[in-house]
């Protein structure tokens, strides 16, 4: 047992009960050592079930978190970007942050509700593209928390009142025009080292719930290449900001975040500093700090139903299984 437990500690893999939804990720020394960080995968079309895992990878290895990756799956036990099924959020009780990659999602309402005491408890939060309208639940003790909830008591929901924004629209013409990242607030800890990058997801709409800090606005080009010239019909849109919910609790939100978009080192890097910035850490944020990938990365297109089929969350375990592996099909 003892050998068992120190192989799965040598290849990246936490020990923990055997959930099907779940894949962890240990690192053994780094500011992050003894901090526990929760990711969410559940999107439709940006390929969260592959952006997650690369990022917890790196945040364990290079930093010594410990991450805990959830997915979505089908009735098989196969990751199914954006259906509901997800089971184990339990976990949440001892995370120190929460990383979100979901849409118009309606969990099972114990599940929700880990979700909830965790907000409850001012838990930091970050939130990627989509997570903006994480949330689609029409009735019960939850429907608050869903993207377009007309209330005043909780206003367009967690989006809007935790992130800052929920869904407003496209900005751009999605997958013809990609955006320039260009820094704003350079002397923020989660700008060092940041100076510009180029993501493939298009824009969004956003005009964030004050109080925020804008760190990147993107600048919307005439193409999807990085040289591509900028639209000059768009103004300079907010793509990347931090404001805070609950007791002063921490909150990075951005509307890009595809798994392509982490291909870009300045927009790989403005994840992992926000990570760290999120979790407390400023003070180990460092313009040359590592953010090289942890293992092959092979992220597809993002698109609607083009995910890699027939994969489980229990082949990524490891440092050195690919993400996701490239022998499978999408449904494209």
């Amino acid at each position: 047992m003892r050998f068992l437990l120190i192989t799965a500690l040598l290849a990246g893999c936490a020990a923990a009960p055997d959930n099907p939804h779940l894949v962890q990720y240990e690192g053994s020394e780094g500011p992050g050592v003894g901090k526990h960080i929760v990711f969410l995968a559940g999107d439709h079309e940006y390929r969260s079930e592959e952006i997650l895992p690369a990022w917890a990878r790196i945040m364990a290895r290079h930093y010594g978190f410990e991450t805990s990756v959830f997915f979505t799956l089908d009735e098989e036990g196969f990751i199914e970007p954006g259906s509901s099924r997800i089971a184990g959020l339990d976990v949440l009780g001892d995370a120190d942050l929460l990383v979100l990659g979901l849409r118009f999602q309606d969990f099972p309402e114990a599940e929700m509700q880990h979700i909830v005491d965790y907000l409850d408890r001012s838990g930091p939060v970050i939130g990627i593209r989509t997570s903006t309208h994480a949330f689609a639940i029409e009735d019960g003790p939850h429907a608050h928390y869903a993207w377009n909830y007309q209330g005043d008591d909780y206003h367009l929901g967690f989006g809007r009142q935790v992130l800052g924004e929920t869904w407003a629209g496209h900005y751009g013409t999605n997958h013809e025009q990609a955006s320039r990242l260009l820094v704003q607030e350079i002397e923020h800890p989660i700008l060092r080292g940041v100076t510009g990058g180029h993501v493939v997801s298009g824009g969004y709409e956003a005009l964030p719930e004050p109080p925020f800090t804008v760190l990147v606005r993107g600048e919307v080009l005439n193409g999807m290449t990085a040289d591509a010239p900028p639209d000059t019909t768009k103004e300079l849109m907010p793509v990347a900001w931090t404001r805070t919910h609950g007791d002063d609790a921490r909150v990075f939100t951005t509307t890009h975040g595809a798994s392509e978009d982490f291909l870009d080192p300045g927009f790989r890097r403005l994840l992992v500093n926000a990570t760290l910035w999120a979790a407390g850490l400023e003070g180990e944020i460092h313009a040359d700090g590592p953010i090289e990938f942890v293992g092959p990365y092979h992220p597809v297109e993002f698109a609607f139903d083009g995910y890699r089929l027939g994969v489980r969350p229990s082949e990524l375990r490891g440092w050195d299984s690919p993400i996701l592996p490239p022998d499978r099909p999408t449904e494209q």
